[in-house]
């Protein structure tokens, strides 16, 4: 199935004035690798994309690095980012955001973009790009098992952040004395 028949691209604008550096997404802030979103460094004045909780965004320069991420929460995104929103009948959303993850599309993706410094991809190839033709039923299941993982990844990532910090500390220390 087309994207362009189980979801549309958001061009629904909001204030960045109503932004904070925790709901506004740019480019800058996404992870390569799906890898999720940090705060902000800083947060426009001008109107940027609104998205909603359980939108697809993409990072719509230099797609090879593969930023992609499905909002947790309500927020903005500055206009180098895709935002696509799942017909919910007809494609659940977590389960585009699991296709659009894949090489396959981010490869289909890159090869669209035009620009030699900073490429963009074509929103047209984005919206003609086919994913997999699952009933709602099989894209469930296939979002219980990945959700699953990177719920779990996600849990492993914390826990390394404060293995991590603890070592610094201990580190500092044992050697602040010499």
């Amino acid at each position: 199935m087309k994207i362009c028949n189980i979801g549309k691209i958001i061009t629904a604008k909001i204030d960045g004035t109503n932004l904070t550096r925790d709901n506004y997404i740019s480019t800058e802030n996404m992870l390569s690798n799906c890898g999720g979103v940090v705060a902000s460094s800083s947060v426009p004045s001008t109107k940027v994309t609104r998205f909603s909780k359980h939108d697809v965004l993409l990072s719509n320069i230099r797609p090879y690095f593969k930023k992609v991420w499905f909002a947790r929460f309500d927020g903005g995104c500055s206009n180098d980012v895709i935002c696509i929103r799942a017909n919910e009948k007809d494609c659940l959303s977590q389960y585009l955001y699991y296709a659009i993850s894949t090489d396959s599309f981010i490869d289909s993706f890159s090869a669209s973009s035009k620009g030699t410094k900073m490429p963009r991809g074509d929103k047209n190839a984005l919206l003609s790009y086919k994913i997999p033709d699952r009933t709602l039923d099989e894209q469930q299941h296939i979002v219980d098992i990945l959700g699953t993982l990177d719920d779990k990844i996600e849990n492993l990532e914390e826990v390394n952040s404060k293995i991590q910090s603890y070592c610094i500390a201990k580190y500092r220390l044992l050697f602040s004395n010499v």
